[in-house]
């Protein structure tokens, strides 16, 4: 779909420019731009569908499968201790992207919230962002 930043980085072979970690069969998983932690990911249908309703059967299963590839790579690279998962669906819910479904991968620690984001409206995010890229990149080869 024109104007849709996932579509518009599955369709490049600019996997670095684009930040996507690893592609799969009907799914790829793509680092957020403007993480929530450090290794914040999401994992996104190659299909423009805007609900989980929507994704066919291979599609869900391929957005599993690389939802726990993924959490097995950050606990390695990141040292996660635990995760959130969750898929914003539909603007009500807080989808910032409510046209192409994705599932969010947020890394979390032990005693990882600080006050940042709650007096500052800023987030302080650990490691650049293309240094982890290329941390992920040999970690999902």
């Amino acid at each position: 779909q024109p104007g849709c930043f996932l579509c518009d980085a599955f369709q490049s072979e600019a996997d670095r420019e684009h930040l996507i970690i690893k592609r799969s069969a009907a799914c790829a998983i793509i680092m957020n731009r403007y993480p929530y932690n450090n290794g914040h990911l999401m994992v996104a249908s190659y299909r423009h569908v805007d609900s989980v309703e929507g994704l066919r059967p291979e599609e869900q299963a391929d957005m599993m499968a690389l939802a726990a590839t993924a959490c097995a790579r950050l606990r390695e690279v990141v040292h996660a201790q635990g995760f959130n998962l969750g898929i914003n669906q539909g603007v009500p819910a807080g989808a910032g992207l409510k046209d192409h479904i994705h599932l969010h991968i947020v890394p979390r620690w032990e005693g990882d919230t600080n006050f940042m984001p709650v007096l500052a409206d800023v987030k302080v995010i650990p490691q650049p962002l293309m240094e982890l890229w290329e941390q992920l990149q040999r970690a999902f080869r």
